[in-house]
């Protein structure tokens, strides 16, 4: 019998230990597995983080030897280099996870989030069917906001998807690491990954221009270029989504702003003004029944809305969407009274994220 030579051989055990514990993710209906040294990996259902105790305290040499397993060896340098890596893997025949792999306290650290085999309806996953609007438009800049792990993503997935359903058209994501795979149906879909396809997202939005692309979705916006991009293409024709981790609306202007040097951010106002066509900010609180139940909140860009935007007001942007919800805007706190008046929530888990805890208790 041919032996493997010992690093070989160790990458591979630790590959197969990898593959028990994502195995575990999926029979348990985890979304997310935490695995680092110095304790036992530890898996998220329904939003708490449980131990898995029957696995033993990994060492900093079995999770590095984890990660290597995984990450194609030409971009194992640049995670020595900058310490954290991006990426997607495929599990199994039919399951994909995001990576994310790190350093904590000088030992290789990782972190998986389950990507659902099939994207959702808004009907399914409790999402307001006036989004369905956004995704018929011919152009404009729509964002989906909220913290971390609070289902950007998806919500995203499932709106492009709904084009990729309805219209026929040349559809781009730009992504780090690309999260959902979506089937062409309708339209015409390219999706790049950042580090394999584009050096950048800045890059990517800049090819789009030359690209006879009618819908760019761009994973996360993190600087300023990537977003002075997708600013432009949605003036310029076309209709863009993206994400940031904001906490509502009126944060998420003021950040897009303050990105910019201080000369340039009134013309990004009146620019802001004229394309933006929406923000969804959300959070997934957790249901009586068990689970996870979105509560949001809309901005939907009228001409009040615009000329705050200009005007710098942008502090007056919550008032016009809680008095304006004859056009389709949502409240954050509204949403989350109606969650616990139908039985979906516990007014205490409502409370603790509640914009305005006053405004929450009159809704109530």
């Amino acid at each position: 019998m041919r032996l493997l030579p010992a690093p070989l051989a160790s990458v591979m055990a630790a590959n197969k230990r990898l593959e028990e514990l994502l195995d575990v993710v999926v029979s348990q209906g985890g979304s997310d597995l935490h695995i680092f040294a110095g304790g036992s990996p530890m898996l998220r259902v329904s939003g708490a983080l449980i131990s898995l105790n029957k696995y033993p305290a990994l060492t900093p040499a079995e999770t590095e030897e984890m990660l290597k397993s995984i990450v194609p060896s030409d971009r194992w340098a640049t995670f020595e280099r900058d310490q954290s890596i991006d990426l997607s893997y495929a599990h199994q025949a039919d399951q994909r996870f995001r990576v994310n792999g790190y350093y904590a306290q000088g030992a290789t650290a990782l972190a998986f989030r389950l990507i659902p085999r099939a994207i959702s309806t808004f009907t399914e996953l409790n999402l307001p069917t006036i989004l369905e609007v956004f995704t018929q438009r011919e152009q404009g800049f729509f964002l989906v906001v909220g913290p971390v792990g609070q289902g950007k993503s998806t919500t995203l997935a499932t709106m492009i998807d709904r084009i990729n359903d309805s219209r026929a058209e040349h559809i781009l994501t730009i992504e780090d690491p690309v999260e959902y795979v979506f089937t062409p149906k309708r339209s015409l879909i390219h999706q790049r990954e950042v580090h394999i396809d584009t050096p950048d997202f800045h890059a990517a939005l800049q090819g789009a221009f030359r690209e006879d692309v009618d819908v760019i979705m761009v994973g996360e916006m993190r600087d300023y270029e990537t977003i002075s991009s997708a600013v432009t293409a949605a003036e310029t024709g076309h209709l863009v989504f993206s994400t940031l981790h904001t906490n509502n609306a009126a944060q998420t202007i003021d950040r897009i702003i303050d990105m910019f040097p201080a000369e340039q951010q009134g013309q990004v106002r009146v620019q802001l003004a004229g394309s933006l066509a929406g923000i969804f900010s959300q959070r997934l609180i957790p249901r009586v029944s068990g689970g996870l139940i979105p509560a949001y909140e809309l901005l939907i860009n009228n001409n009040a809305v615009s000329t705050l935007i200009r005007d710098g007001r942008t502090h007056e942007i919550s008032t016009v969407i809680q008095t304006s919800s004859q056009e389709g805007m949502i409240d954050m706190d509204r949403s989350l009274a109606e969650l616990v008046r139908r039985g979906e929530v516990t007014a205490e888990h409502a409370y603790e994220h509640a914009m305005d805890p006053k405004t929450f208790e009159h809704y109530l």
